[in-house]
């Protein structure tokens, strides 16, 4: 069974989608993030112009949706980043190795000639297996 969810106490989802499906398998929740971007409530993009902070805001929803699920950043299997320049990926990469000490996640980044709005410098993706406690 698929569970679709947008967690209380995140940021709205910025269209007509949940942040997370999960999949309970046996001792483990499956959870699949919908792509993150760094945009408020309002739907705008905050941290303009500046990759470093659009980084750690989409990070501080991902935790927020990982939490909401039993889960942190240790839980991460896979993060899929899609950039609108590569040339500024090393202020990104800076964030992930303050976030993912080694080893880190699989991961997968590619370069995208735009995103779905307007301002957003990078899109992030993360797959997470989160062990099932007792209640949640």
């Amino acid at each position: 069974m698929v569970i679709l969810d947008s967690p209380a106490g995140v940021v709205r989802p910025a269209g007509p989608y949940s942040h997370v499906a999960r999949v309970d398998l046996g001792g483990v929740a499956l959870l699949f993030l919908a792509g993150q971007i760094a945009a408020g409530d309002d739907g705008e993009v905050v941290h303009a112009g500046d990759m470093e902070g659009q980084a750690r805001y989409i990070f501080r929803v991902v935790h927020g949706i990982l939490a909401a699920h039993g889960g942190g950043f240790e839980h991460v299997a896979h993060i899929r980043t899609f950039v609108t320049d590569l040339g500024r990926l090393p202020e990104y990469g800076k964030v992930r190795r303050e976030l993912f000490p080694e080893p880190a996640p699989a991961s997968t980044t590619v370069e995208v000639s735009k995103l779905f709005r307007a301002g957003a410098l990078l899109e992030v993706e993360v797959t997470a297996a989160v062990p099932i406690r007792a209640g949640s």
